[in-house]
């Protein structure tokens, strides 16, 4: 396709020219994810740049990294493509522990108003009270195509968060998320590529971001740009041809993320009571090895008080041993003296023994 037909196939994209109409949706939300400084708001620069077919690159997104490695994107930020296109820059996550997708989720289900920042709460009533409050102005009319962004400078270690992250896209929105493998010149982007297409990935396209440094356009980064939203709209075509129902589709979001919202908090709760417990156990083993040690020291103490002391204390057992000797020999004396005593008294009182 000429790159001019592909641009104005974009421009006129409508719902209403779904094969069973619009269903009840009236935009398409493009909703972007990816790891901190990975390209996401380069790439929707490098979109309205190949889109506008403007001379000189605009920077509606802020791009790049913040010192403390904290992400510039901290609100969702909308940018509109086309009257009926929205391309949404999510903030980036760092982690992408339970609570971080969760939080992600609730981006992804459009359950946070586009506008509001995002914070990492990791707080199950604070999520909670956040999806109350989008029942009071709920968005059925959005068709969410989920886009995940990843550099190819990086390699896929974290896979299988990356693989749940994929696969709980496809259980809230029913579509299959579009990889875009960016900075494809300063890494392996075909290793990536295959290791996606392994996880299920259907569409991986690897391009090169347009910058303020590098604006000169290009037929192949041009059209590799433009591909990637019309593979999107293709997706939404397809779904349309299917019976939907946006009421319900919300519905079934908010379900999902509520049950991995309360799925999060027990885990989390069960997580720190293994660490409670570790500790408890560490605490007693530091208590045994404490009273071991003091054991090991008194013991050594009386050894060497025993070695110290054991002259002294023969020589004082010797002394109260002869002390006792003499003690029984003065009360057989006595005993003795008592018997002499009383056998003169018998005497002296026995007339028999008395000389005419």
């Amino acid at each position: 396709m000429e790159l001019n037909q592909l641009r104005e196939k974009i421009l006129s994209f409508s719902l209403d020219d779904g094969p069973r109409g619009n269903q009840g949706y009236s935009r398409v939300l493009l909703q972007l994810f990816g790891y901190m400084g990975h390209g996401k708001s380069s790439f929707i620069n490098s979109c309205k740049y190949v889109l506008e077919d403007s001379e000189t690159l605009t920077p509606y997104a802020e791009a790049g990294e913040t010192e403390d490695d904290g992400a510039m994107t901290t609100i969702r930020a909308a940018y509109d493509l086309t009257e009926n296109i929205t391309m949404v820059d999510n903030r980036g996550y760092k982690f992408m522990d339970s609570f971080e997708r969760a939080e992600i989720y609730a981006q992804l289900g459009n359950f946070i108003p586009i506008g509001e920042k995002v914070e990492w709460t990791g707080n199950y009533t604070a999520m909670m009270h956040r999806l109350e409050d989008a029942e009071l102005n709920p968005n059925y009319s959005d068709f969410i195509v989920p886009i995940l962004i990843y550099s190819a400078t990086c390699c896929l270690s974290n896979r299988k968060e990356v693989q749940t992250f994929m696969d709980n896209c496809v259980k809230m929105t029913g579509v299959v998320p579009i990889i875009i493998i960016t900075k494809k010149k300063s890494g392996d982007f075909i290793k990536i590529e295959k290791q996606f297409k392994l996880m299920g990935a259907e569409v991986i396209t690897a391009i090169e971001n347009y910058t303020n440094e590098d604006q000169n356009k290009t037929l192949g980064r041009t059209k590799d740009i433009l591909m990637v939203i019309h593979r999107a709209l293709a997706d939404v075509t397809f779904h349309l041809g299917q019976k939907r129902n946006s009421q319900r589709d919300w519905r079934e979001r908010k379900k999902f993320l509520l049950e991995y919202i309360h799925k999060s908090d027990l885990e989390k709760k069960e997580e720190e009571r293994k660490k409670e417990d570790i500790k408890r156990g560490k605490d007693r083993e530091k208590q045994k090895e404490r009273r071991r040690e003091e054991k090991n020291i008194t013991e050594e103490m009386l050894r060497t008080f025993d070695v110290w002391k054991r002259p002294e204390v023969r020589k004082r057992e010797e002394e109260e041993r002869r002390e006792e000797e003499r003690w029984r020999e003065e009360a057989r004396k006595r005993e003795e003296e008592e018997r002499r005593v009383e056998e003169r008294r018998r005497e002296e009182n026995d007339p028999s023994c008395i000389v005419a």
